[in-house]
């Protein structure tokens, strides 16, 4: 996904109406923060700190801070955490699914996404750029990947850390 089209589509899950609130909140942690929808619906509250002063969250081995207008959606949905359903009681998951105890499918979140991206692409798209940002080390630790990972998606954008050093240079 180019960055234009990565910088519209920020823009539109961060304050616009097309999605839920939960599904803003899926699709910032997948746009911005380049997580598989796979990883994004298993998360539960003890991955989010939601406070008065700032909004984080725990992606990788570091906790990253959520800047305002990303955090809102975190902001909306604490305020409603835990669901209270009879098919949720007391849960803990950010993204509660329809069966008792259990998370939303990544297949139903995935498809609820596609109507206004491509989560796949996005995820992509987004690994991309932020691979010509850090070094590679530092990206796998922070959003909870390997770095041959990274690495792989580094050489896919035609980034290597040699450049990022002649960058900062």
């Amino acid at each position: 996904m180019p960055a234009l089209e990565q910088e519209r589509l920020v823009t539109e899950v961060s304050s616009g109406t097309k999605l839920t609130t939960r599904d803003r909140a899926a699709a910032i942690l997948v746009v911005v923060f380049a997580q598989q929808v796979e990883d994004v619906v298993s998360l539960t509250w003890h991955h989010v700190d939601v406070e008065p002063t700032k909004v984080a969250i725990a992606l990788g081995k570091t906790v990253i801070e959520i800047p305002p207008p990303l955090d809102d959606p975190f902001r909306e949905l604490a305020a409603t955490a835990p669901s209270n359903t009879a098919a949720q009681p007391n849960s803990n998951w950010v993204f509660p699914g329809y069966g008792p105890g259990q998370h939303i499918n990544a297949a139903s979140l995935r498809e609820r996404l596609q109507r206004l991206f491509s989560p796949r692409a996005a995820h992509l798209g987004t690994l991309h750029e932020l691979t010509k940002l850090a070094p590679i080390a530092i990206i796998a630790d922070t959003l909870g990947y390997t770095a041959h990972t990274i690495e792989r998606h580094a050489r896919g954008a035609a980034t290597t850390y040699a450049q990022y050093v002649a960058t900062r240079q």
